[in-house]
């Protein structure tokens, strides 16, 4: 019996064995219109296998490099694409360089502060207000997240006027959203559901 463990490896597993053949196949023509018009079926074939390909931006360039990696860089062919290079399969991608950003509190997230930031260079007026009332209730969401036990709005009024230095004028009458009464009011509708 032949097992797959026999054979030689799939260089892309996604297109099968039967692809890889035909791309051997390809490689041995001698004529270059015959071996143009076989890799252009084999195309077509490889674009059938993986439909969702087809998603992708560029599907068809895709559909080449495929070919031409699956071919080890030996078809010589007609692509309407640029042939890629064998380095590409061993070189390292680029490095990314990462920001690094002192966060204040770190339960709040770098979000919250870009978001004060932003709401500090605003003109005066309600969309500003707005804007504070909003971030004031997303950091107490937050503070529940990792302290359950209690999240007093003196404290998330507090962390406010501290991450803005003192810039936003905050109007420590607001009544700030309770994570808790939402939590309650999920597990009376899980009871109802139930009975």
């Amino acid at each position: 019996m032949d097992y797959n463990t026999g054979k030689k490896k799939l260089i892309l597993p996604e297109y099968g064995r039967n692809v890889q053949k035909l791309v051997e196949y390809a490689t041995t023509i001698k004529d270059s219109k015959e071996r143009n018009k076989m890799a252009k079926t084999i195309i077509t074939i490889m674009g059938n296998k993986n439909p969702h390909l087809r998603d992708i931006i560029d599907f068809k360039h895709k559909l080449w490099d495929h070919l031409a990696i699956i071919s080890e860089f030996k078809l010589d062919i007609d692509s309407p694409y640029e042939t890629p290079k064998p380095t590409i399969l061993t070189e390292k991608p680029k490095q990314i360089p990462y920001n690094y950003h002192e966060i204040k509190y770190k339960h709040y997230g770098r979000s919250i502060e870009l978001l004060i930031d932003a709401t500090i260079k605003l003109d005066e007026g309600e969309e500003k207000e707005i804007l504070i009332n909003i971030i004031a209730n997303h950091m107490k969401k937050l503070y529940f997240t990792w302290n359950r036990e209690m999240v007093n709005d003196d404290i998330i009024f507090k962390d406010l006027e501290e991450l803005s230095n003192g810039k936003l004028n905050i109007n420590r009458s607001l009544k700030l959203y309770d994570p808790k009464e939402n939590i309650s009011r999920i597990r009376k509708k899980k009871i109802l559901r139930k009975k």
